[in-house]
């Protein structure tokens, strides 16, 4: 057979709008997904206001790296600029759309593995404690918060609630499958998927929940050694540790929720795009792929 020209490939079309960045495309939706905003300045004589996209930049550093605003910021962008702009675009709840629009795009070019989901919760620092932090159980009572972690089963983020790392894990569940079903609408998913827990969550209200919703799971016993790959749940590790490679992450200092939720947001959404671009790569070939696997 010849060779097929590129614009008749069956995946073209879907690979030409595949970025070999990770960062260019999330700054460009979420600057699209920005509300217009009005000047309200009586004499219009205010300083410049920064571009969005520069803030943008600033705190993507902050949540890769986990240094404060001030080592972030430079004589191009202070950090009561990066606090002010963050403040905007929490109340216009940017970071929520962002995440909703990442997962269609994942979903339509490459696939959600739905049908099965696991769930996990994982522990990390917040020293300066907040509203989602709590006394660690396994760090000394110190101050620590709590991800509660719902992914498919490739270990694509799906739905991630902070709280304080004293709360148990089997009374995080409820919550977290509220912030699945929100998504059944929106993403078309299967109403009664499988999911998959370890041995924290059982527990007699997580089961009568499960059943409620109609939610066949598979779950660890206590006291029982079971292999991480043969349950169900490596997905849902696999993505606490990619969590964990955010500083932000690692060790909050944000004590307020809305902040934490922010960056939780913009974290999912990278995985999620960087997910995209590496399976879209490693996948089909086409005749225009770039020369370097590398993503940037």
């Amino acid at each position: 057979m010849g060779r097929r020209h590129p614009d008749t490939h069956p995946h073209h079309s879907k690979r030409s709008v595949v970025s070999a960045s990770i960062i260019a495309p999330i700054r460009e939706e979420f600057l699209r997904l920005l509300p217009a905003r009005q000047d309200s300045h009586p004499l219009g004589c205010h300083n410049p206001r920064i571009k969005d996209a520069v803030v943008f930049d600033r705190l993507v550093v902050t949540l890769v790296s986990g240094m404060g605003y001030e080592r972030v910021a430079d004589k191009a962008c202070s950090a009561t600029t990066i606090r002010r702009r963050r403040e905007e675009w929490i109340a216009a709840g940017v970071a929520g759309h962002l995440v909703l629009a990442a997962l269609p795009a994942h979903d339509q070019m490459v696939g959600l593995e739905l049908e099965d989901l696991a769930a996990d919760g994982c522990i990390t620092q917040a020293p300066t404690g907040g509203e989602c932090a709590g006394r660690s159980p396994v760090d000394r009572g110190k101050q620590s918060l709590k991800r509660s972690q719902l992914t498919d089963n490739y270990g694509i983020p799906v739905v991630t609630v902070p709280t304080g790392a004293n709360i148990r894990d089997h009374t995080l569940p409820p919550e977290t499958l509220d912030g699945f079903a929100e998504l059944t609408d929106q993403l078309g998913v299967p109403r009664h998927p499988a999911l998959s827990l370890d041995a924290g969550y059982d527990s007699g209200p997580v089961y009568r929940d499960l059943t409620e919703r109609d939610i066949t799971h598979r779950t660890s016993k206590r006291d029982t050694k079971t292999p991480i790959h043969t349950d169900g749940r490596w997905g849902a590790e696999r993505t606490n540790s990619w969590m964990n490679n955010f500083g932000k992450l690692r060790r909050n200092t944000e004590r307020r929720r809305a902040c934490t939720e922010f960056f939780l947001q913009l974290a999912t959404a990278t995985i999620v795009v960087r997910s995209l671009i590496r399976r879209i790569w490693y996948t089909p070939r086409w005749d225009t792929r770039p020369t370097s696997p590398r993503i940037r």
